[in-house]
């Protein structure tokens, strides 16, 4: 696991307070990430990877509201199901 795994770049901080909050953001990251890894069985990569393409949209038209969505594949939703406890 590497900073790049979770796109986080390089960020110069000079106050003591700055630096500790990178670094918490930081250490959560990697514990969510590390979270996700050991409840799956998946990389974060390849969660990451499979997750980013699936998004909700939804559009206002009048008082309507529509949602659009992709189906998600089995495995992407078993392995969301198993994070959120949900099935």
């Amino acid at each position: 696991m590497s900073k790049h795994d979770l796109q986080a770049r390089p960020i110069y901080h000079h106050k003591r307070d700055s630096i500790e909050a990178h670094l918490t953001i930081v250490f959560a990251a990697l514990a969510v990430s590390r979270w996700i890894e050991n409840a799956t069985g998946w990389s974060i990569r390849k969660f990451v990877r499979t997750a980013r393409r699936y998004r909700t949209i939804e559009i206002q038209a009048g008082e309507h509201t529509i949602t659009a969505a992709d189906p998600l594949p089995t495995g992407l939703r078993q392995a969301i199901e198993t994070i959120t406890g949900t099935r």
